[in-house]
């Protein structure tokens, strides 16, 4: 089954770019088991505690919640399970030699299905912030929804 533009599935991580600074962007493919990926289309799953590591030089993601599917009769899974990422061996050199420097770290930003069907896990390199980076961008953030307001009226 090809989805189609009303069955896209978009599960964002909101804390990841008010937490982070987000330097560069990757799409990963991700290694599920039986029922996943049928939760994933309904949209249960959350990202909001998820984070990367790795391991081995492999790249896997941890505490990304995905429901257990409701019509599963077999197969049962653990729904906070680690999940391997798969992304060509250059791009995971890349992103393990720069999440080792300090102050940087591997997040998951959005989980989607594609064109084909696939689930893939947009994640990005990031930086963490200060508080006085948070405080501006919930100040811009406020200064946007003042000028979107005032556009309105």
């Amino acid at each position: 089954m090809k989805p189609t533009e009303q069955h896209i599935v978009e599960i964002k991580n909101k804390k990841a770019p008010f937490l982070y600074f987000l330097m560069q962007e990757y799409t990963a493919g991700i290694v599920l088991c039986g029922s996943e990926i049928k939760s994933i289309r309904a949209g249960k799953a959350n990202l909001s505690d998820a984070w990367c590591s790795f391991i081995n030089g492999e790249l896997w993601v941890n505490q990304m919640h995905i429901a257990e599917y409701r019509f599963s009769s077999y197969g049962k899974f653990n729904a906070k399970r680690d999940r391997k990422l798969l992304l060509n061996k250059k791009e995971l050199r890349k992103l393990e030699a720069k999440s080792k420097e300090k102050g940087y770290t591997v997040v998951p930003v959005m989980l989607f299905i594609d064109q084909r069907g696939y689930a893939k896990l947009q994640i990005a390199l990031a930086k963490g912030k200060h508080a006085y980076d948070k405080r501006d961008s919930i100040k811009a953030k406020d200064v946007k929804r003042d000028m979107e307001r005032q556009l309105y009226r």
